[in-house]
């Protein structure tokens, strides 16, 4: 199993509106390194989900349901989307600040390309998020 985590700003799709939905394609991704991530996805990977913009945190955890398929917003190119179903919220959010003073954390690409909408995360780090979150799946 693999592991990953993507992001989202809750303006434009938060946790909540994923949750009342109970599934989404991840669509709209135009960036060549989350493209290869969202290509490497198979179905049962867990996600994180990041609330990006003010908030800053992990806030939820998702499965990957689908692996990636032809992205039906993409106008040109050649992009992928995956379908996520949520599985539950994290008991404690995760802050960007927390996760960058963490010793395990640090080295997460979030902390390193912050910009990047899907990135891997290790078992470790995995591991280590949800002990943060003090959440148990």
């Amino acid at each position: 199993m693999n592991y990953w985590l993507v992001k989202s700003e809750p303006g434009t799709y938060s946790w909540d509106m994923f949750v009342k939905e109970g599934k989404t394609a991840w669509t709209g991704v135009r960036n060549f390194a989350a493209r290869k991530h969202l290509r490497a996805m198979k179905a049962g990977d867990l996600v994180f989900f990041y609330h990006s913009g003010e908030s800053k945190s992990v806030v939820g955890l998702a499965r990957v349901a689908k692996e990636f398929y032809s992205d039906p917003t993409a106008k040109e190119g050649d992009w992928p989307c995956v379908d996520l179903h949520p599985i539950g919220d994290l008991a404690k959010p995760v802050a960007l600040a927390a996760i960058k003073a963490d010793k395990v954390l640090k080295e997460m690409v979030l902390a390193k390309q912050s910009r990047l909408s899907v990135s891997p995360v290790t078992h470790e780090q995995f591991s280590r998020l949800l002990e943060l979150a003090e959440t148990k799946f």
